[in-house]
């Protein structure tokens, strides 16, 4: 693993967790607002209520702030997306925060990030916003969060919805990354530990699955193994591999217990809809006798954590705007000519059994009317061309999403949303 080549150059409440020190701009009407998990030191996490106040006031003070609504839950709660810039830039980086309800570390470093990024003076994290847009989902999942559930409301995980879309939750991120076309998708969890094989600080883990592009894995590689988790033990944290256990002696790796190529999972999504994805997770377990005595001690090393790995994640966004820009520009034209396999199992660490790859894919696949009315949403959710017809509907292979399409509508796929006929006339 090397190490980053500079500082990043943006300041974050991390510093401290504490009252973050912030200098308003001029066109900011009132003080910084502070969350919840602030005022209390950590003591509690920030309400539903308070992060509605703290993202108004943002908004409300903050020109290069803008709050949209993408969407409302099951219970009637809003998804909100956070748009934080100056200009039309050159990089768009994506933090879904909190997609299970009961992992709230993310969201905390995703409120605090946006609030110190809005009010922020000093040049050079001006010059980072006029070349970086940063889209932020500050709570991807607010049903579970208010039920302090992993799930949503109706149950479901929606980290598996990625490819299915049948939560309003999974298709409102759907569509901000179709519009928005992130060039980084930063997806913030925690994880339970299980000592002394799987008990980093901060674990972090790369898009598996076989149909990211080359250039695309490769910078996500590199922000995870040479950003964010340097980021971490920069900051006094461990970190770890996603998924492997390791030899608490030697930190060799023993088995895999997650961390698959499943598409419908969102760091392997990103990486299929050519973007550079990156899952984090950090521990919620206590560490030491103080931190079970007293939580917030423990909240404020889980909080700590994340902001210190997102730290790392922006000075990627920044150092590598360039080839970040290049390998997810090329990714995304290479469907138009590519005619390689597409993979329906398998991992970057698996390598796919004969039958889990399509070696010859067809040109298309032929929808009739009834399926065509059933998936219609989710391929335009997805960005996936079609073409509609007197019967149905044809979806061409030769478009950006290629290995999507294939993925959602050959019957060999594991998660696809309904089985097109094949047309091999090309």
């Amino acid at each position: 693993m090397r190490t980053r080549t500079r500082a990043l150059v943006i300041g974050f409440a991390a510093a401290a967790l504490a009252a973050p020190v912030v200098t308003a701009p001029a066109q900011a009407a009132s003080p910084p607002p502070r969350t919840g998990f602030e005022t209390t030191n950590g003591a509690r996490w920030t309400t539903q209520p308070e992060e509605q106040d703290f993202l108004s006031a943002v908004d409300r003070d903050s020109s290069r702030v803008t709050m949209s609504a993408i969407g409302t839950t099951a219970q009637g709660r809003p998804l909100q997306l956070l748009q934080i810039g100056t200009h039309r830039t050159s990089t768009t980086m994506l933090l879904i925060c909190s997609q299970h309800g009961d992992e709230p570390s993310g969201r905390e470093a995703c409120l605090t990030t946006v609030r110190d990024l809005a009010y922020a003076k000093d040049k050079k994290t001006l010059d980072f916003l006029a070349r970086t847009t940063v889209l932020v989902v500050p709570t991807a999942n607010p049903d579970g969060r208010a039920a302090n559930t992993r799930t949503n409301s109706h149950g479901v995980d929606i980290n598996r919805d990625h490819i299915a879309l049948k939560t309003a939750e999974a298709r409102a991120m759907a569509a901000v990354i179709r519009d928005h076309k992130p060039e980084i998708i930063y997806d913030l969890h925690e994880y339970g530990a299980t000592s002394p094989y799987y008990d980093k600080d901060l674990l972090a883990l790369w898009p598996r699955n076989l149909n990211t592009d080359n250039r695309v894995h490769a910078e996500a590689r590199t922000l995870s193994e040479s950003y964010v988790r340097p980021g971490a033990q920069d900051a006094g944290f461990s970190s770890g591999i996603y998924g492997i256990w390791t030899d608490p002696v030697t930190g060799e790796p023993l088995k895999q217990v997650a961390g698959d190529g499943q598409e419908r999972i969102l760091r392997n999504t990103a990486g299929v809809k050519h973007s550079v994805g990156l899952l984090v997770e950090t521990r919620v377990d206590p560490l030491t006798p103080a931190e079970k005595k007293d939580p917030a001690l423990n909240n404020r090393r889980r909080v700590g954590t994340q902001l210190s790995a997102l730290t790392g994640a922006l000075t990627f966004a920044d150092e590598r705007r360039a080839g970040i820009k290049r390998a997810t520009a090329q990714a995304r034209l290479t469907g138009f000519a590519d005619r390689g396999p597409v993979y329906l199992g398998g991992a970057d660490n698996d390598p796919a059994e004969p039958t889990e790859i399509i070696q010859d894919p067809p040109c298309g696949y032929h929808l009739s009317s009834s399926q065509y009315a059933d998936v219609e949403d989710e391929l335009a959710l997805h960005g996936v061309v079609s073409h509609p017809r007197a019967e149905g509907a044809y979806v061409p292979l030769r478009q950006s999403q290629r290995d999507l399409a294939a993925l959602l509508l050959d019957e060999r796929a594991a998660y696809h949303l309904t089985t097109g006929r094949p047309d091999t006339t090309c």
